[in-house]
């Protein structure tokens, strides 16, 4: 089986350059706020927040993953462009290789904004014996 890619697109009323410093560049301190439910903690594991850190997202107890760990591929502050590869971690345990994440945040409704991300994702080969 094949690559597989999905994309969706999400509204915001919040302004472009606002909305990528909240949900991109200061997610450590956004998500367990917006979703303490869900997102127990972001820890850096590697780098400086930069292109080519590690980060380890720790989920809370109830939630359907304990933990996932990605790389930051890119960060275009200019363009609000964010990409990084799903390295480890429940999202990815026996059903993909790989995951590549794309997000870009343009300009919306009523000076709001528009965020679209694509996954491409490389499923694990089923082996039947």
């Amino acid at each position: 089986m094949g690559a597989m890619t999905y994309e969706y697109e999400i509204t915001s009323p919040i302004p472009p350059k606002r909305l990528f410093k909240s949900y991109i560049l200061d997610e450590k301190n956004l998500f367990p706020k917006a979703l303490p439910q869900t997102v127990k903690a972001f820890e850096i594991l590697e780098g400086d927040g930069g292109v080519a850190t590690v980060k380890s997202i720790h989920f809370c107890e109830g939630s359907h993953f304990k933990s996932a760990k990605h790389s930051v591929d890119e960060i275009d502050k200019e363009n609000l462009v964010f990409k990084y590869i799903m390295i480890d971690g429940d999202p990815l345990t026996g059903v993909h290789d790989t995951s590549s994440n794309v997000v870009k945040i343009e300009p919306g409704p009523d000076g709001g904004s528009v965020c679209k991300t694509t996954i491409a994702t490389t499923p694990k080969r089923m082996t039947t014996i």
